[in-house]
């Protein structure tokens, strides 16, 4: 008897075309001539498909950046924030693959269409902030407060503050590109920022 098609898997790979084809084309022409027909088209399914799964271009766009980054991060074998017990070390660390990601021109694309759609789109710079940058600053928090517990912040540090001094410039720098994004100058606001929040003793 011939096999019964796997509805599940032709479903997975179809929202997977569908994700692949909304990174690739917001690469190639921009937001604001990404189009629902176009995502289709180059994903090789119908219009009605998409909207089946999602409202927008900017929710897919959206759906697509998440699956990127959780990409990324398989890639790279993430693990966690690093603690090896220098904090400086550890915070220039991830600033730096922060600065490698904005510098590689399949994340800048998409990273900036999806803060120019929430800019105009609460609803979904609400769902942007919520499930790609909190989860991320929220990961330096804790980094940050582990050290505070150790002694090596000042205890009155205020954790979100440093931590938005810290990935704030950062992303003025790229998103507005007013000079070259670099690991020299990463490094830069980890030790200026932590200059004014360390403790007494190492860092």
């Amino acid at each position: 008897m011939p096999k019964t098609p796997d509805a599940t898997r032709r479903s997975d790979r179809s929202r997977r075309a569908i994700l692949d084809a909304a990174l690739a084309l917001v690469g190639e022409v921009g937001y604001n001539k990404l189009t629902i027909e176009a995502i289709a088209a180059r994903a090789g399914v119908g219009k009605q498909t998409i909207y089946r799964w999602w409202p927008s271009k900017a929710a897919v766009l959206l759906d697509a950046s998440l699956a990127l980054f959780g990409d990324a991060e398989t890639e790279a074998e993430w693990t966690g924030f690093p603690d090896t017990g220098d904090l400086a070390a550890d915070l220039k660390h991830v600033l730096r693959a922060t600065v490698d990601q904005f510098n590689d021109e399949k994340y800048d694309a998409p990273a900036r269409a999806l803060t120019a759609a929430g800019a105009t789109d609460p609803e979904l710079g609400a769902r942007f902030t919520e499930q790609l940058l909190e989860p991320q600053l929220a990961l330096y928090e804790e980094r940050l407060r582990a050290a505070r517990e150790a002694g090596r912040l000042a205890p009155d540090a205020d954790l979100r503050l440093t931590v938005e001094m810290l990935v704030g410039p950062l992303t003025y720098r790229w998103l507005m590109r007013t000079a070259p994004l670099t690991h020299a100058y990463s490094d830069a606001l980890v030790d200026r920022v932590l200059g004014g929040v360390l403790s007494i003793g190492p860092a």
